[in-house]
This record gives structure tokens, C-alpha cells and sequence, in this order.
């Protein structure tokens, strides 16, 4: 392996990570618009929260997509060929929950509760099949000496990537609760805080349940029994704080915290899987590894290069734009709601 490869296997990390700490909170908003609400005004205040950011997030997504493809395409080819209808359901949950915003907005008083359950669907869907996918991908699928994976449906979808899929979900909720606590006055903000309050004690269990599945059906501690450790700690850690930081009423905290949770399970994946990207359940001389799956020593140069220039002013954009909408959002007033 090189050091171009090592880099770009840990700038994915990078790149998901960021996308689950910016989108995650979006979805969590998105659950909170079916689950956390009262009334129409209650649902306008927390779709507010989200309204001027929620596009810009879904970029991370695009761009780690975008950077998997370039910089380890035989990666890219077995991950998106062999999870083909699992990441053609999350396109479409991500396509209708994009057009619920606007079409919510340009609805009648009546259609606005069918945009606002499509929203808090579709906000449940695309996290939870996140998490089946990756789960079941650091579990092992069916890949043969070609880089082809032939699964079933229990391949996918089987107690261990069902628990990770719902304790993404979970995660991102109780993220969005947070960010709805920091962003929001009123009712909206205090509920949050007592639902995030509740909710952690159930994702205590569900990381138990999720550490021992992980433990039992994987190698991870084998191949890498210190990063593991220390990645389960710090998912559990992180979760406390938060915990902690929702009766302290520490609300800047707790979203922090629940962000870096999210950022720990990514680097969990990363660390259990290097130096492989994909692991085969039918022999361990089929999986894919970084050094195998990686462009040409040229195209990562280049593509290095590209993203020393660019990155930064994304970053730079992004915190812009983050600190214009700094700004709580109140409860609108009555026909201002949409």
C-alpha cells in the first residue's frame, strides 16, 4: 500500500463522516416533523430549522460517492452493483423526501400533512438502509474471486444489519432532537430536550445489543482489537455525554456529542475493514483490499491536488453559511407557516 492509498481510504472516512454529522441531524429534524409536532405550526417551526442547509448537507454525500468512484473504483463497482435496490430505494427516499420540502411549501392546508408523513418516512428509510448496508457489508457478503457479490436477501437484511440499521436511525433522531433543542424557542425546543432525554435510554440498549453482534459476527476484534475497543468506547462515551448534556441543559453539547457518536461508528467501520473495503464471506483471499481497489498512483496525485485547492473553500462556504442561519427560529406567526 501506499501512502496516496492510505490516504484516500482514510479521506472517505472523512467524507461519510461529515456527510453523518451534517445530513444525520437532517433526518433526525425530518423524523421529528411526524413524531415531535403538535400542530401545523409546530411542523413549519422545525422544518425552518433545517430549510437553508439541508441541500447543502446531502453534497457530502455526493462527494464521498464521487471520491470512492475515483479514487477506488473497483470498490465503488462491487459496493454499488451488489447493494444495486438497496441504494436505488435510498435514491428514491432521498428524491421524495428532497421534493417534500417544496412541495409541503406549495400545498394547500389540507395536502400539508401528506408531505409532512413522506417526509418523516423517507427521513426513517434512507438512515435505517444506511446502516443495514454498511452493517451487513462489515459482516461479510458473498464475493467471488471476480469482485462479484451474489446475496440473497438475508445477506442484507439479517439480525446483526437490521439492529444497525435501527440504531443508525436512532442515532440520527436523537441528533436531530438536539440540533431542534439548539435551534428552535418555545415548546418545540423544551419537548425535544424531554424526548432526547427518554430516547437515550433506549440507545443504551440498542449499543449493547449492536457491540455484542459486532463482537460475535465479525473479525474485527481479531484483526483489530485495540481500534475496536477504543471505537465502542467512544460511541458509548459520546452517547453519555450528550445524555448528561440534555439534563444539564448543555445544548450546544449535546448536539456535539451526538455528532462525534455518529463520527465514531463511521471510524469503527473504517478501522475494522482496513486494509480491506470490502469483505468476502465465501473466503478471505476474496476480499477487496485498498492496495487492489485503488486508481493509478497518477489519478490519486491529481485528484490529492484537486482537493488541497477545493476543500477548503467548501469548508469555508459551509461555515458561512452555517453562521448567517445562526439564528434561533421562533414559532411563526399565524399565515406565516408553510
Amino acid at each position: 500500500m501506499s501512502f496516496l492509498q492510505v490516504l484516500w481510504f482514510l479521506l472517505l472516512g472523512v467524507l461519510f463522516s461529515g456527510f453523518f454529522f451534517l445530513d444525520g441531524f437532517d433526518y433526525g429534524v425530518g423524523m421529528a416533523v411526524g413524531t415531535l409536532a403538535h400542530n401545523e405550526g409546530e411542523r413549519s417551526q422545525i422544518i425552518r430549522t433545517i430549510g437553508p442547509v439541508w441541500d447543502g448537507n446531502e453534497v457530502w454525500l455526493i462527494t464521498a460517492g464521487g471520491a470512492m468512484f475515483a479514487s477506488f473504483p473497483y470498490w465503488y463497482a462491487t459496493l454499488f452493483s451488489g447493494y444495486y435496490l438497496i441504494l436505488l430505494f435510498i435514491l428514491v427516499g432521498l428524491i421524495l423526501r428532497g421534493v417534500s420540502f417544496e412541495f409541503r411549501a406549495k400545498s394547500p392546508a389540507k395536502k400539508k400533512p401528506v408531505w409532512d408523513k413522506i417526509m418523516a418516512i423517507c427521513s426513517f428509510v434512507v438512515p435505517f438502509l444506511f446502516g443495514a448496508m454498511f452493517i451487513s457489508m462489515i459482516k461479510g457478503m458473498p464475493i467471488d474471486a471476480a469482485g462479484n457479490m451474489h446475496a440473497h436477501f438475508l445477506d442484507y437484511f439479517n439480525w446483526f444489519s437490521i439492529v444497525g440499521g435501527i440504531a443508525l436511525a436512532l442515532l440520527t433522531y436523537l441528533h436531530g432532537l438536539n440540533y431542534i433543542t439548539l435551534k428552535t424557542t418555545g415548546p418545540v425546543s423544551q419537548r425535544a430536550q424531554n424526548y432526547a432525554q427518554a430516547f437515550y435510554w433506549v440507545l443504551y440498549v440498542g449499543e449493547v445489543i449492536f457491540a455484542l453482534l459486532l463482537l460475535f459476527q465479525t473479525d474485527f476484534i481479531a484483526v483489530h482489537p485495540i481500534a475496536t475497543l477504543v471505537c465502542l468506547v467512544l460511541i458509548v462515551g459520546f452517547s453519555v455525554w450528550a445524555h448528561v448534556a440534555t439534563f444539564k441543559n448543555k445544548q450546544g453539547y449535546a448536539f456535539t456529542a451526538s455528532g462525534l457518536t455518529l463520527i465514531s461508528l463511521v471510524t469503527l467501520i473504517f478501522c475494522g475493514l482496513f486494509p480491506r473495503v470490502m469483505i468476502s464471506s465465501i473466503s478471505a483471499k476474496y476480499d477487496l483490499l485498498i492496495q487492489s481497489a485503488s486508481s493509478s498512483h497518477y489519478t490519486l496525485i491529481v485528484m490529492t491536488i484537486a482537493t488541497v485547492i477545493l476543500v477548503p473553500c467548501v469548508l469555508a462556504y459551509t461555515i458561512w453559511a452555517y453562521w448567517i442561519f445562526r439564528k434561533r427560529i421562533e414559532m411563526p406567526r399565524i399565515g406565516e407557516a408553510n
